[in-house]
């Protein structure tokens, strides 16, 4: 750019709106997708004075668009906890239908098919977990509204917006951070949370990212949104003995098509009865060492490339129509050296991303929020921004990473040989059910007494990140795991051999639960807890099983037992 040029631009930056003002703030938190809304909700509901500011606009387009139990418990948490009843409005498809309109889908299963290329798939090579209605509901986000609603949820708690501000430099010293940007507006904040994801501002000022990323696992993506896909249940061509159960269909949930080190997945917002909502959210996310990225494709045609090799995933498409442009990405994973510094944090989707698969992306992302949230508000009223009373979410934040790379390496590695991925499918899914019942009884003991120390027990665990972070026994499942896929993927082992050692290992696991049939035979694909499961399954964690899941069961059934005793005096 010419001095001439220079000048202008100057000049124009001057006289546009909020040229040279100065606004001054508590926090600035760069993005305003959930992560960003949400946070500001939080800190502004809880007297903080927060600035939201965003590159771009809503309604927007965005992908993390299926929960799973973890996330839904951790807006349960974060609602009660802070005090945001409208988080509460995301935890059910009936809440969000109500309070967001009818343009949302219902998860109620996690769904998997293997494929082989230009073969119909064999039925008895699918497996699925149905999430237990007694535990909790999830949902498949419309994000476009969703993330607008929160968007205008943290200016009702008072946030001051920017939408379409973009922040040109990042200045701090001793005191905090200036902020200003490319209209010459500038913020002056005491605090920077930076949620914006991958371009992150902070994270390319401190050169924050691992180059090459750390991370074993490889994947790129396409993704888009189309109308007209239909339910695999209605094209899949199974006997009707090898089905899902008739309650827990394929379109129930999210479908996963495996394939070679890649999956499908789809996601439906119209299986909800009250939907009015004819989208489906499709993706394609493959290692890019085995499926370079096309120079003379495009992304319609290298879409349909991978279809006509999968002749049952065509069929969904059969008459469906694209109505958004592709995005297609290089590799998708990143990490960082380091996530949070004095007076600023990296958070979550701007620390790094692993892969959309097992939809741990939300999850995490509200993980990280719950930890860093109460920190950030006890800062300010301290007047100390150090980045070691942050430490916590740093050491989360990297073991939500490490751990996330760990389970879906070994997945995409399995993914080729089905005996090996209905074993680790297995080691993923057994432990959602108590990592899940640990933080709802961190929340029942807090809704009974109000004492936030229920909430900081839960970070004084020794595998920070990992789904059940006290688990001793899930960290040697987990492990040994890991360690067998790479054995496998090495050569070292054949695909068999791999499946009989993490099979044996879940079995010899005593925290693994019974009752939902994990330690079953191989031929159990589809696991669906149905209420009459989950009581045998308390019954057995209250009373015959290892400390671990004792301790959790009783202080489950204590608090549901103190609830309806609190419930019935208030009535």
């Amino acid at each position: 750019m010419s001095t001439k040029d220079q000048a202008v631009k100057a000049q124009a930056a001057k006289e546009a709106p909020g040229a040279g003002e100065r606004n001054e703030c508590d926090v600035l938190i760069l993005g305003s997708g959930l992560a960003g809304s949400i946070t500001g909700a939080i800190l502004a509901r809880q007297g903080a004075n927060v600035a939201l500011i965003d590159a771009g606009q809503h309604p927007r387009f965005s992908i993390g668009e299926s929960q799973n139990p973890q996330l839904v418990e951790w807006l349960h948490i974060l609602a009660a906890r802070y005090d945001v009843p409208e988080i509460k409005h995301m935890l059910d498809v009936k809440a969000i239908t109500e309070h967001m309109g009818p343009h949302h889908g219902r998860k109620q299963s996690f769904g998997f098919v293997s494929h082989r290329k230009n073969r119909e798939p064999d039925p008895r090579e699918a497996n699925m977990f149905v999430i237990p209605k007694m535990l909790t509901e999830a949902i498949h986000l419309y994000r476009q509204d969703t993330d607008s609603y929160y968007l205008n949820v943290a200016a009702k708690y008072g946030c001051t917006l920017r939408q379409n501000w973009r922040a040109t430099d990042l200045d701090f010293d001793d005191d905090g951070v200036t902020v200003t940007g490319a209209n010459g507006e500038v913020f002056r904040a005491k605090y920077l949370i930076d949620a914006s994801g991958f371009r992150s501002p902070l994270a390319e000022k401190f050169a924050l990212r691992d180059n090459p990323p750390r991370h074993k696992h490889h994947a790129r993506s396409l993704f888009t949104h189309y109308v007209g896909v239909k339910p695999y249940d209605d094209v899949c061509n199974y006997p009707e003995a090898l089905r899902p159960p008739a309650d827990s269909p394929f379109h129930g949930g999210t479908l996963h098509h495996l394939i070679e080190r890649g999956w499908f997945w789809i996601i439906p917002f119209d299986n909800y009865k009250d939907s009015k909502n004819p989208v489906c959210s499709v993706g394609l996310t493959f290692d890019e060492r085995l499926y370079p990225k096309p120079k003379d494709m495009t992304p319609d045609e290298e879409f349909n490339h991978y279809l006509d090799m999968y002749p049952a995933v065509k069929r969904q498409f059969d008459g469906a129509k694209r109505v958004r442009e592709w995005v297609s990405t290089d590799r998708i994973q990143y990490s960082s050296k380091q996530t949070v510094g004095d007076r600023w944090c990296l958070m979550s989707h701007a620390a790094g991303f692993i892969d959309p698969l097992f939809s741990r992306g939300l999850s995490n992302t509200f993980e990280v929020v719950d930890a860093l949230a109460w920190r950030v508000l006890d800062a300010l009223r301290e007047d100390d921004f150090t980045a070691e009373r942050f430490e916590y979410v740093e050491r989360l934040e990297q073991g939500l990473l490490d751990y996330n790379d760990k389970i879906v390496n070994s997945s995409y590695i399995a993914f080729s040989h089905f005996r090996l991925w209905n074993a680790v499918f297995r080691v993923w899914a057994c432990f959602t059910t108590p990592a899940t019942m640990r933080q709802i009884q961190a929340r029942q003991s807090f809704e009974l007494d109000g004492d936030d120390r229920h909430f900081k027990e839960m970070e004084k665990s020794p595998y920070t990140g990992l789904w059940w972070p006290d688990s001793h026994a899930f960290k040697h499942l987990f492990d040994i795991t890991a360690e067998t896929c790479e054995r496998y993927e090495a050569g070292e082992i054949d695909g068999d051999k791999a499946a009989d050692i993490v099979f044996e290992a879940i079995r010899d696991c005593e925290s693994v639960n019974t009752p939902f049939g994990w330690k079953g035979p191989e031929d159990h694909r589809f696991f669906r807890a149905t209420t009459p499961t989950m009581m045998k399954f308390m019954w057995w964690a209250s009373t015959s099983g290892p400390k671990e899941m004792r301790d959790l069961g009783r202080s489950m059934l204590k608090g549901v037992v103190k609830q309806g005793i609190r419930g019935r005096k208030v009535s």
